[in-house]
């Protein structure tokens, strides 16, 4: 009931809050950036994350060090914190932060069929793959040939088995399918997210929902801008959006039938809460749009931790983290490229 999770959310969710909130102190600061963006080299990145919650993963890295072994690194710091969370956690969260992972595993399925398609080592593959997104059966994904096999011989046991409901046909893998199918699995999985959400009702729905739709409205741009001059039908283009978030249904319509990103920006400066990431961009343009839907997330994500007594701050801090990664990658492969200039081009600041 809404209002009254204070009297209960404590007896089972109050330790493992306080943990997430703890961990989210760690984050890096505008300070922590401004300092990484001075660095000249890879080593004086592990000197400066030494100093920080880092350290201890880092600290045995020989020199010289590599983009790959930083990001690597601070993953793992990311996946001990995530696994500490579930062993302690009970239901419901526990399978609120199992869903978590399941877009990382969608991730590491399309990246095995891909490199299988274009006959890339399997072992190489797996080294690339995400972590959290990580199941028994996934090597053996290479040797299926159409979506039925990869339902049929590997993914009927793992989680993303009812996903695959609207993906199952017998057509042989290409990159255009693979791409598909990726995107009708993220739509089904977000969908069962947000109704999980809703069932748990209270606080959590009311973040969660405005969290996830949107990744949705998010998701559906993205996909409209990709399929922009491809054979890809409207009606092919419109299956592949979620069926909830600002944009449904008036606004699907209308990106469904976009030709041109002017079109795209002239459909979403309808809406008031995504009329300002627009107006960031240039006629035209659409490189920095990642950037701009970033740092709008980064905001919404920082407004869960506003509220008390749900499970919004657990999603909301693992996003930020994966967020703080990929602002890790992109400085170090700056610095290691002598391209110091671009380090602010996609550089997202958490706080």
């Amino acid at each position: 009931m809404y209002g009254f999770e204070a009297l209960t959310f404590n007896i089972d969710g109050g330790y493992l809050e306080a943990i997430v909130r703890g961990y989210r102190s760690g984050l890096l600061t505008a300070a922590d950036y401004n300092n990484l963006c001075q660095c000249e080299t890879l080593d004086d990145i592990k000197m400066h994350l030494s100093a920080t919650e880092y350290g201890p993963y880092l600290q045995n890295e020989p020199s010289p060090l590599h983009t790959t072994t930083i990001v690597e690194k601070c993953t793992l710091k990311l996946v001990d914190e995530y696994k500490h969370m579930l062993c302690q956690a009970t239901e419901p969260l526990s399978t609120f932060l199992e869903y978590i992972t399941y877009g990382h595993m969608i991730d590491n399925v399309v990246l095995i069929v891909t490199g299988t398609l274009h006959e890339r080592d399997v072992q190489e593959l797996l080294e690339k793959c995400h972590p959290l997104g990580m199941f028994d059966s996934i090597a053996t994904l290479a040797v299926a040939q159409n979506m039925r096999e990869l339902y049929r011989l590997v993914l009927v046991d793992t989680p993303l088995a009812p996903y695959f409901s609207e993906c199952i046909t017998s057509e042989d893998l290409d990159d255009m399918n693979i791409e598909i199918m990726r995107n009708t699995l993220y739509k089904a999985y977000l969908e069962d997210f947000y109704k999980f959400c809703q069932k748990l009702g209270g606080a959590t729905a009311e973040i969660m929902t405005d969290l996830l739709a949107f990744e949705a409205d998010r998701r559906a741009v993205n996909i409209t801008i990709n399929s922009i001059g491809t054979e890809l039908t409207r009606d092919d283009r419109r299956k592949l959006y979620s069926n909830f978030g600002l944009l449904y249904p008036y606004g699907h319509e209308e990106l469904a039938a976009c030709e041109d990103i002017d079109q795209v920006r002239a459909v979403m400066e309808k809406y008031p809460p995504y009329q300002s990431i627009f107006v960031k961009l240039s006629y035209g343009e659409s490189q920095m749009l990642d950037k701009a839907f970033y740092e709008e997330e980064v905001k919404r994500l920082c407004w869960a931790f506003e509220q008390q007594f749900h499970y919004g701050v657990f999603f909301a801090y693992m996003r930020l983290r994966e967020q703080e990664i990929r602002n890790l990658m992109w400085i170090s492969e700056c610095v290691a490229q002598n391209q110091k200039s671009r380090i602010h081009d996609s550089v997202v600041f958490i706080f």
